[in-house]
Formats: C-alpha cells, structure tokens, sequence
C-alpha cells in the first residue's frame, strides 16, 4: 500500500491525455462549408508556446517543494509498510481477530489520508503556479479565437469535443494556436504573494458584497410584553 497523492503536480497538471501537438493538427486540404469551424480551447491551450515553456521551468523553480514532497512520500510509505504487513499476517491467521484487523486498518487508513494532506499541503505552489498560468493563458484565449476567425471569415465555432465526426478541413485550432502564441509568448510562471485563483477571488468578492446587505438590515424590534 502507498501513498496516491496528486504525482501529476510533479510535472504541472495535464490539460489533456493526447499530444498538445497532434490535438491542434489540421488538415490543409478539401471543401469547408462557409463560416463553420470547430476547435478544441483545451488542446490550443495545452500546446500553446507559453504553457509548454511553464510546463519545463517548473519542476526547475519548484524543486524544492518536489524533493520535500518526494521525502516525505518515501517517510510515509516506510511507517505504513510494517504495518501492512503485520496486518496481511494476521489477516492470514487461522482464526483472525476481525475487531483487531479492522482496527489496523483504519490506523493504516489514517496514517495515508493524513500524509495525502501533507504532500498536497507541500506541493500547492505548484497547483497554484499551474492555476496562474492557465488563466493568463486563458485571458488571451477568446481575443485569440476572434482573431482566427476574422482572418478565416468564420462566424461560428463548435467545440470539436461535442462533434461526432467533422473532417480535419474544419479544425480551427491551428489558427487559434498562432494567434494565442502572438498574444502571449511567454506567462509569469511565479504567482504573486496571496494571489488566488479567480474562482477563489469571485466568491470572496461576493462574501464581501454580501456582508454591508446583512448589516444594513435594520434589527427586528422585539414585540413589546402587555
């Protein structure tokens, strides 16, 4: 038994299973019906130059955090180890001792969910480098988009992902990526301190938008005693 934890962070989180390079592939011959296309946002921002560039400069920027998270990973598993095997043994005893094993068990479970905490506590600068970089990313995105399909004289794009079958003349990425790759080159792979990502940032703006409302509610008066 070992720790699961979140090995993706090592590298940067995956935007998508298939090559960034083969997903914004495109076909430079056959007939295109006017003003359709179809694109893959995910696949044009996964090879974007900007996030391949972030993709290599983390592990370098974020060793420490990678080695203390693999230190701690190789700590983990050597005080789980004699533990499962001193459970696997008397799991195996001719009459074992359910409420025994059980108890192990559990020792067992909490020991590897507490060190799953540990690890993802020490490798959230990478989690919230990846988040940076996809939202600058992401900022460029549409303007990039809009720019492809002024050039290609496109008025509508579906999301290649939602098409049952669309031959490679539609596929708009390409174009998607070479204008995204004008736009921004290069993203800041170090967020700033106390920098959240925008999800984060919308619900505190709208935890504060929410408390001056709860406090200009005038107090109920108490209904007076005869």
């Amino acid at each position: 038994m070992q720790i699961r934890y979140a090995s993706a962070l090592l590298a940067g989180l995956a935007v998508l299973a298939v090559s960034p390079t083969a997903a914004v592939a495109q076909a430079t011959s056959g007939t295109v019906t006017p003003g359709i296309a179809i694109a893959n946002p995910s696949a044009v921002v996964a090879a974007s130059s900007a996030y391949q560039t972030a993709q290599t400069q983390r592990p370098t920027t974020y060793k420490p955090q990678i080695d203390q998270a693999n230190a701690r990973k190789a700590q983990i598993e050597a005080q789980l180890k004699p533990l499962v095997d001193k459970l696997q043994a008397d799991s195996k005893a001719a009459n074992p001792n359910r409420a025994a094993l059980q108890q192990q068990y559990e020792q067992i479970q909490q020991i590897e969910q507490a060190g799953q905490q540990q690890i993802q506590q020490i490798l959230e600068p990478l989690n919230l480098s990846q988040q940076y970089v996809l939202e600058q990313i992401g900022d460029k995105l549409d303007a990039a988009t809009q720019a492809a399909m002024d050039k290609k004289k496109i008025t509508l794009v579906l999301d290649s992902q939602s098409v049952i079958k669309a031959g490679q003349v539609y596929n708009l990425n390409q174009d998607i990526l070479a204008e995204l790759n004008k736009a921004i080159p290069s993203a800041q792979l170090v967020p700033p301190a106390g920098w959240l990502p925008r999800a984060q940032r919308e619900q505190q703006a709208q935890a504060q938008a929410a408390q001056p409302a709860t406090a200009a509610q005038p107090a109920k008066k108490a209904p007076e005693g005869r």
